[in-house]
C-alpha cells in the first residue's frame, strides 16, 4: 500500500495522479512518463507522497523522487553517487557524496533504456544494503 504524510490523506498514487492532472503541461506529461518507466523497471516499487507534495518511489528504501519545478522535472536518486551511470544521465547535484539528480527540461529526450537500468541498479543497491543491515549482520 502506498504511504502518505498523514494517515487521513489520500493514497500516494491518487495524490500523484492529481499532481499530474494539475500540472496539465509538459511537466505533467514528463512526470507521468517517468512514473511509467519506474513501474516498468521496478514493479515492486511503492509510491509515497512526502514533504507536502513530492512523489517518492521506494523499494527496500528510497529509490528516487519526482520533483516538479517551473523549468524542470527533477528525479533525485537517494544513493545516486553509488550508482553506475555509463550513459551520463545524471546532470544535476553532481557535487554531493550521496545523491545525484536528473533534470529534465521541456523538449528533452529521455533515454528510457538507460533510465530503466539506473532504476534497476538503485533497487539492487537498496536490496543489497537491506540484507547487510539486517539483524544478523556483523
Amino acid at each position: 500500500m502506498a504511504k502518505t504524510d498523514s494517515p487521513l490523506a489520500a493514497p500516494a498514487a491518487e495524490l500523484i495522479d492529481a499532481r499530474i492532472r494539475e500540472l496539465a503541461d509538459w511537466r505533467g506529461q514528463t512526470l507521468a512518463r517517468i512514473r511509467r518507466i519506474i513501474h516498468t523497471a521496478a514493479p515492486d516499487a511503492i509510491e509515497e507522497w512526502k514533504w507536502r507534495g513530492v512523489p517518492v518511489w521506494s523499494d527496500h528504501g528510497m529509490l528516487c523522487t519526482g520533483e516538479t519545478y517551473k523549468s524542470a522535472v527533477k528525479m533525485t536518486f537517494a544513493k545516486g553517487a553509488s550508482l553506475p551511470d555509463p550513459t551520463g544521465l545524471f546532470n544535476a547535484s553532481l557535487e554531493g557524496n550521496t545523491r545525484r539528480a536528473i533534470d529534465i527540461h521541456e523538449g528533452d529526450d529521455i533515454d528510457e533504456a538507460a533510465l530503466r537500468a539506473l532504476i534497476r541498479a538503485a533497487v539492487e543497491l537498496n536490496r543489497a544494503g537491506s540484507v547487510r543491515s539486517g539483524p544478523s549482520a556483523t
